[in-house]
């Protein structure tokens, strides 16, 4: 069967084409601009608002994986733009070419609405997928960290300089490498009982999450060295985000709408959203995952 993908150039994507050669799955990809051939991928050149493009993406497709998804936008209609109408478009799509199965992933933020533009959007994107009428399935992964990565890229350069700045001492976080969260993408697929109509949170299988000092010691270890780590309240969060935003002239990574997600003290993945044992669970221990995530970053001249 052929699996429809958006996202397939980012982080996430990437790792999932990797995957899907792996267990020789067809996959057709969405991507904006053109690409490398791939084994076993077609690219289909497009973007979320292009509903020729869609429609093609979807042409005798099996499944819909629906990755894409802007983190980093100036205000709230950059969000929904990408994020709502964009997944609107995608279950369009799949309903006019008659694919039902569609799994959609969101964000932890996705929780908490109200904590920033970003999750906001996710929930109105869940909202819609979960009013489709497709047999769908929404995953919200924790923090992701692995190969490719640059998002975390800064935790591991921070750690190199000695100094890492981190939230809030009271804070606790999930993690999953994404490895792991790929090889879950590729489990729901088929769909059944078990998945359909079920929203997940998978993480690294470690209870309770991580403390930040705890996973800034991790990275720590995994870099050979032992940092110091300075906790930041919400309020130098968001002081640092607008300081930051100033003098990199709105290139600064951590935006004000970050600072308030980051500041919120338990982004831990939900017992009661676990996803089923006899279907998947996580095989990358975090710790070693963070030492190979290290390595390869060194390897690319990252650090």
């Amino acid at each position: 069967m052929t699996l429809a993908v958006t996202g397939a150039t980012g982080f996430v994507g990437q790792a999932l084409l990797d995957r899907a050669e792996l267990v020789q799955q067809p996959v057709r990809a969405l991507a904006r601009r053109s690409q490398a051939a791939r084994q076993g991928v077609e690219w289909i050149a497009g973007d979320l608002d292009d509903t020729a493009a869609l429609d093609r993406l979807m042409q005798g497709a099996e499944a819909v994986l629906h990755i894409a998804g802007l983190v980093s936008a100036p205000d709230a209609a950059g969000f929904d733009a990408a994020n709502v109408g964009g997944t609107l478009n995608v279950i369009e799509a799949a309903k006019r070419a008659g694919v039902q199965r569609l799994i959609f992933v969101s964000s932890l933020s996705a929780r908490e609405a109200h904590l920033s533009l970003y999750g906001a959007s996710k929930a109105r994107a869940e909202k819609l997928v979960m009013a489709s009428g497709l047999d769908w399935t929404i995953v919200r992964p924790p923090a992701i960290y692995g190969f490719r990565d640059k998002e975390m890229l800064d935790l591991f350069k921070a750690a190199k300089w000695g100094v890492m700045p981190m939230p809030g001492r009271e804070g606790r976080a999930s993690y999953i490498h994404v490895e792991d969260l790929v090889r879950l993408l590729m489990k729901l697929i088929p769909g059944g009982e078990a998945v359909t109509g079920k929203t997940f949170e998978p993480d690294d299988g470690r209870e309770q999450g991580w403390s930040h000092r705890e996973i800034a010691r991790a990275i720590g270890w995994a870099m050979g060295k032992r940092p110091v780590i300075v906790h930041l309240s919400s309020a130098w969060l968001h002081r640092a985000a607008r300081w930051g935003g100033k003098l990199t002239r709105g290139r600064f990574k951590l935006t004000p709408d970050r600072a308030c997600y980051m500041a919120h003290p338990d982004w831990v993945a939900s017992s009661r959203a676990k996803v089923p044992e006899s279907l998947w669970k996580p095989i990358v221990p975090t710790r070693e995952g963070l030492k190979a995530t290290a390595k390869w970053y060194r390897d690319q001249s990252w650090l």
